[in-house]
């Protein structure tokens, strides 16, 4: 009797190290290689994107996260060992509080520094492409041709942009008149209401209006000079500059094999990466 309970313990011991077993194994499912970080626990970092931003982070129609900035953040990922990074989308609104309130560690969705961003967050250090922005308004509107032209005009932006924050600093600085209306989905996005014409313009960059054309037949245009070319970053936490560190040496690392120029052409139909 003493035996057979002896036996049928040593079965259990067996089976409660091999549950242990197994769950260790799948909270370290990508292994450090190499170096003093063999066999490391690797550590989980949620990037917080959009998916309504064409060509940059959208669904494409296989119902796919892709992009340029989510397909340049999973090259980076495969160069970054000790990290796993996995997506979270959201309205680009929430983006910034996400990031604050340690829900998403951090930001890829066309960053651009400002005042506001700097005295809360940490960019990166090496930029990953130039913004530029202009003035889109629908193709047949022959009235509107720089930014000028927008005083006593309806002109809608998303919440919190950077396009939000050039134009309502520009409104205050020049008394110009832009009555500024903010983004919603649907009936309320961007492209339908320009569409529609209860909204006369939105800034925005060209390979956006490229893609909305080609995609959803947006029937807009961009006229003007560019407004603003801003170099775009990754936004982080005041306290992840080790994170911060890594993602940069990846980038460097990128740019010299040449995948950001690459994803640049294929995603934003030209060459916007930074060159030093």
């Amino acid at each position: 009797m003493k035996k057979k309970f002896m036996v049928l313990l040593m079965v259990l011991l067996a089976l409660v190290l091999g549950a242990c077993s197994s769950q260790e194994t799948k909270s370290t499912t990508k292994e450090s290689s190499g170096g003093d970080n063999e066999g490391a626990k690797v550590q989980k970092i949620i990037v917080g994107t959009g998916t309504q931003f064409p060509n940059v982070c959208f669904i494409d129609e296989d119902g796919k996260l892709t992009g340029y900035d989510v397909e340049l953040v999973r090259k980076i990922d495969e160069k970054l060992p000790e990290y796993e990074f996995e997506f979270k989308t959201m309205e680009f609104s929430n983006l910034l509080l996400s990031l604050e309130t340690n829900k998403i560690d951090f930001v890829a969705h066309q960053m651009e520094v400002n005042e506001e961003r700097q005295e809360k967050f940490l960019f990166n250090e090496e930029p990953y492409n130039i913004f530029p922005l202009h003035v889109t308004v629908h193709k047949d509107n022959n009235d509107i041709h720089s930014i000028k032209d927008l005083k006593g005009k309806k002109a809608i932006v998303s919440a919190t942009s950077n396009s939000a924050v050039f134009l309502e600093k520009y409104n205050k600085e020049n008394n110009a008149g832009i009555e500024i209306v903010y983004a919603g989905n649907g009936p309320d996005s961007t492209i339908n209401q320009i569409k529609t014409g209860r909204a006369d313009a939105t800034i925005t960059t060209p390979f956006s209006v490229d893609f909305s054309n080609d995609a959803v037949d947006a029937q807009q245009k961009v006229v003007g000079e560019p407004l603003l070319n801003s170099k775009v970053y990754f936004l982080l936490r005041k306290d992840e500059t080790p994170l911060q560190k890594r993602i940069d040496e990846a980038l460097v690392e990128l740019k010299k094999e040449g995948v950001v120029s690459q994803l640049s052409k294929k995603w934003l139909g030209a060459d916007y990466t930074v060159n030093f």
